[in-house]
């Protein structure tokens, strides 16, 4: 049995966010940090991007985390992520400062070293042999994993699994993304990935989450809470059925399941739990149309292998909304997207429907086509 405290925060005002982060440190007090230990905080910094907009963990709740170490007696302590895009302390300052995070009781805890090593998976007949992951990772006796609850156009889901892929550095990440282009063996290394890097805690940012065609280029909503958990496998299967979404649905979850990672069951603190009054939009990438029911059922295995390939979303550029600015191009892990004539061209052969390019993109120009794939 697993535990995921849930409780009421409705805004980022830094006392309300204070007093949550105390009370999930109350729930959770048996696995808190011990002075002495070095923590990391490990919040989502996807790109550089103001607070208002949804796409990273917001610095109120990451100021108070800190604040709560400090009263514990916790002194060292670093916040690090690898954001989309190059690994290095110039980038990387760049997105926390459009996130908010340069601000007196944040920026002495920014991480400062921006190499990386290698870690093995613990465990029998890994999917990777071993991950690259940032020195931070490695280096922590304590870590605070701080998501913010997003959908996503590949994965459905971005919340305490997801955000450790930040773990891998720069653009290491579009290369996983190339090694494991279908969700199943993408879903199968995030959940590795989880169980190597192991996060003692996952604090959830819940209190404006994104909705629609997320984790970059989505619509802001507000849901007023927060999560926490020692078992960040317990919390992503409290977040989906709090976005009104049936984990098993969900491909990390079900992977999960399959490894023997889930929980026996989940017990909840705090406030009530309960479901989003409005269940969140999902990525167009995402929707689809099932018809392969009324197949005959030795047929629908194969009927629904057709369809997949037939109808398959892909990435296409809005010309009029491109700035040409290249994210996209950048974290292409096929490399086939260019810059030609100041706007971005995107060919379908080869295109592995990752929407890593609208992940990333600042100015929401690509969106999700659906249709007869064209080879």
């Amino acid at each position: 049995m697993s535990k995921v405290s849930f409780l009421s925060t409705p805004s980022y005002e830094e006392s309300v966010v204070y007093t949550a982060v105390c009370r999930h440190f109350q729930e959770h007090f048996q696995a808190l940090p011990k002075p002495g230990m070095r923590v990391l905080i490990k919040p989502n910094l996807l790109s550089a991007r103001k607070p208002s907009a949804a796409v990273t963990t917001h610095h109120s709740l990451i100021a108070a985390v800190i604040r709560c170490l400090l009263e514990i007696g916790v002194t060292d302590i670093v916040v690090a992520d690898s954001p989309g895009g190059l690994y290095n302390q110039e980038h990387f300052r760049a997105v926390c400062s459009a996130a908010g995070l340069i601000r007196p009781d944040i920026e002495p805890y920014l991480n400062r070293d921006f190499s990386y090593g290698q870690v093995r998976p613990s465990i029998a007949a890994p999917l990777v042999h071993s991950y690259n992951i940032i020195t931070p990772a490695i280096t922590a006796d304590y870590i605070i994993n701080i998501p913010k609850l997003k959908t996503h156009a590949m994965t459905t889901v971005s919340a305490g699994v997801k955000n450790l892929f930040g773990t891998i550095p720069g653009l290491q990440k579009p290369d996983m993304h190339r090694r494991f282009p279908d969700i199943s063996g993408f879903s199968k290394m995030l959940c590795e990935l989880a169980i190597t890097i192991k996060p003692d805690l996952t604090i959830l940012d819940a209190v404006d989450s994104m909705e629609g065609n997320g984790p970059g280029g989505g619509t802001v909503k507000h849901t007023g809470y927060t999560f926490a958990s020692t078992d960040v496998f317990a919390l992503d299967i409290a977040a989906c059925r709090f976005m009104g979404l049936e984990p098993m649905d969900i491909p990390h979850i079900a992977t999960a399941a399959e490894m023997g990672l889930l929980p026996d069951g989940i017990e909840y603190s705090g406030d009530e739990f309960s479901p989003s009054a409005q269940p969140f939009i999902l990525p167009d990438a995402t929707k689809s149309t099932s018809f392969s029911d009324n197949v005959p059922r030795p047929l629908r295995w194969a009927a629904s292998k057709v369809m997949d390939a037939l109808l398959r979303s892909y990435p296409h550029v809005d010309r009029k909304k491109c700035v040409g600015c290249g994210k996209c191009a950048e974290s292409c892990p096929q490399k086939i997207i260019s810059i030609t004539g100041g706007k971005a061209t995107m060919p379908r052969r080869g295109c592995i429907s990752c929407f890593c390019c609208q992940e990333m993109c600042p100015a929401h120009a690509i969106g999700v086509h659906r249709g007869l794939k064209n080879l």
